[in-house]
């Protein structure tokens, strides 16, 4: 009886102990943690190369400008780098910072860094961003600077503008146009309201030869519009 008792009492031990391990958590094993790796990083790749950061090299493009000429910043020889503004028509945000983009243009092109606005919207998504409504838009408000249009919509998301407007400074390297400023204009649409003006801080900085300091604000206004799949 008493190797009876003995026997039935190493069964139950045994029993307890097999529960107790079927509750704790299985353990990965390495390929588990190798693959769950590999998926984390191939999702950071991905979020990474959607369009430019700040320290980027930026790819020049040729698009036509409201007064028909192609324009880049390449054929701008004289230039240090460039404001580039994505911005359309009929947006209630590009509307309200147009005065404010003229006034840039006029205060840092004389520095060797000229604003360059790109209509990036699809007509047949926003019919009043054509390219003659654009030509008229210009001529109404005077723009000082070149209004050109992303047919195809081949440069935004290059760039990765999501906004109009949407701003990335350049400056003119021995490697390549340098991304040193993404982002907003300010932080209000309404002049009044404006506590920070983001990009004229960057440009003062980047005319003085240092980095913006914030170098990346977050876009605000509204949507590119595109009936693509980007």
């Amino acid at each position: 009886m008493k190797t009876l008792t003995n026997i039935l009492l190493v069964l139950c031990t045994v029993g307890l102990l097999v529960a107790c391990n079927d509750d704790k958590p299985t353990a990965t094993t390495d390929d588990q943690k190798e693959e769950t790796t590999e998926t984390v990083v191939e999702e950071e790749k991905v979020e990474e190369t959607k369009g430019y950061k700040v320290g980027d090299y930026a790819t020049d493009f040729s698009l036509k400008n409201v007064d028909g000429k192609m324009v880049s910043m390449a054929g701008m020889t004289d230039a240090k780098g460039a404001i580039v503004i994505f911005t359309c028509n009929h947006c209630p945000y590009s509307i309200a910072y147009e005065d404010r983009i003229i006034a840039l243009d006029k205060k840092y092109k004389a520095l060797g860094y000229p604003v360059i606005a790109i209509n990036p919207n699809d007509p047949a998504e926003a019919p009043s961003d054509g390219y003659p409504e654009m030509q008229e838009r210009a001529k109404e408000k005077g723009f000082t600077f070149p209004y050109i249009f992303d047919e195809g919509q081949t440069v935004y998301p290059e760039y990765g503008a999501e906004k109009t407007p949407h701003v990335y400074v350049m400056k003119k390297t021995d490697k390549g146009n340098e991304v040193v400023y993404i982002g907003a204009i300010d932080d209000s649409k309404d002049e009044e309201d404006v506590t920070e003006k983001y990009l004229d801080n960057a440009m003062i900085a980047v005319t003085k030869g240092e980095m913006p300091n914030p170098s990346s604000t977050k876009a605000f206004g509204c949507g590119i519009k595109t009936s693509k799949k980007m």
